[in-house]
């Protein structure tokens, strides 16, 4: 069977696993703030390191200072996550349509979108694909709203040669097993702004301070700390960590991995008129997350079930977000963004993922070129 997605794990990371098992720290030790730091050099913005993509969502929000109706203007494609983390602070859900191209939030929609209760525009790096992310940066300056960048496709991708992660308010990554790379579960929120990222910090961290300097009561002793505003436990361990600062090490190369997989696809399915293959804009370096194949002629199920068949597990990203029936109870329909929803019609994910061999690949090209009679 050729999978969809895969983590990959060498002897290096076992041994970073095991030495941390071995020590003295397996969790608040000296491995976070190290990889902290490996990410910092990744992301170009400080950062923390949360226990998953969704906990760096929610912190980032947390830092917004929502209230009961604040909106936020984001895309339909993506993970429910982008949009469930800013609704437990009574949030309004506001959708914008995609690019046909790319299957980012079209920037060229946004501003028409923007009331007097906009927070923030909640932008989605599709298949590790950036957004248009100047576009955003100048509007949210225009309203004085917040840039949230959910790039949890997209660690290691590039905008205008600049890495994901310093254009946003807030970055939100994560690090699940199918992402660029993995540290099994787990997250990190970075931002050009200390105050947001140090807000979304103590969120994440059960909203514990320990800065005597911050202190409202008189401290005790040394181990005092207080709890200001309510948070959550969102913690990452050590040995989590290890296996991050251990796998970011090989980034560039899974970097160069996907992209000749990419252009794999590109160069051996491209004569074919019913499929549409995935666009990149000239201001992108992606670090490739999906391939997402477009099937133009109706027939995207079909090929769908053919690949399954073929034991090649292929993949749709996404529903749109309010076809869930959460939002059809909270009155949002089908047809509120078009393009988004022919957009998913049509998409099939192919396997991609840096296991996959030169034989895997040509024998999904291969079973893809018979469906279609080339």
């Amino acid at each position: 069977m050729i999978t969809y997605a895969r983590q990959f794990v060498d002897r290096a990371d076992l041994k970073a696993i095991k030495s941390v098992l071995f020590s003295d720290w397996l969790t608040m030790g000296p491995n976070v703030e190290a990889f902290e730091e490996a990410i910092e050099g990744i992301c170009g913005a400080k950062n923390f390191v949360v226990s998953s993509g969704t906990a760096a969502l929610h912190c980032a929000y947390s830092s917004l200072d929502l209230k009961p109706g604040d909106e936020i203007i984001t895309t339909p494609l993506t993970f429910i996550a982008t949009q469930s983390t800013a609704m437990h602070f009574g949030a309004k859900i506001v959708f914008c349509d995609v690019e046909p191209s790319t299957g980012n939030i079209d920037s060229k929609i946004v501003e028409s979108l923007i009331t007097g209760n906009t927070k923030a525009i909640s932008v989605v790096d599709f298949a590790g694909h950036p957004a248009d992310l100047s576009s955003f940066r100048e509007i949210c300056d225009k309203y004085g709203l917040y840039l949230i960048e959910d790039a949890s496709h997209s660690i290691g991708s590039r905008y205008k040669n600049k890495p994901v992660g310093t254009f946003a308010d807030l970055t939100t990554f994560s690090f699940f097993p199918t992402k660029n790379f993995t540290t099994g579960e787990g997250g990190a929120v970075a931002s050009i702004d200390d105050q947001l990222l140090s807000k979304a910090k103590v969120y994440g961290r059960q909203g514990l301070i320990r800065d005597a300097d911050k202190f409202i009561n008189s401290p005790e002793g040394r181990w005092h700390q207080e709890v200001h505003k309510i948070g959550l436990n969102y913690r990452l361990n050590d040995i989590q960590c290890a296996l991050g600062i251990s796998q970011l090490k090989k980034i560039d190369k899974f970097k160069k991995i996907r992209s000749e997989i990419y252009n794999f696809y590109n160069e051996n399915l491209n004569e074919i008129s019913e499929i549409q293959l995935p666009s990149k804009a000239d201001y992108a370096d992606p670090m490739w997350h999906l391939y997402p194949l477009r099937v133009t002629a109706g027939i995207r199920n079909e090929l769908f079930e053919i690949l399954w068949s073929h034991d090649i597990r292929v993949q749709v990203n996404y529903i749109p977000v309010y076809f869930h029936p959460v939002f059809q109870d909270l009155g949002y329909k089908k047809g509120l963004c078009p393009v988004a929803e022919k957009f998913y019609s049509e998409e099939i994910s192919l396997p991609l993922h840096v296991s996959l061999s030169r034989k895997d690949l040509r024998r999904i090209v291969g079973v893809i070129k018979q469906f279609f009679g080339n």
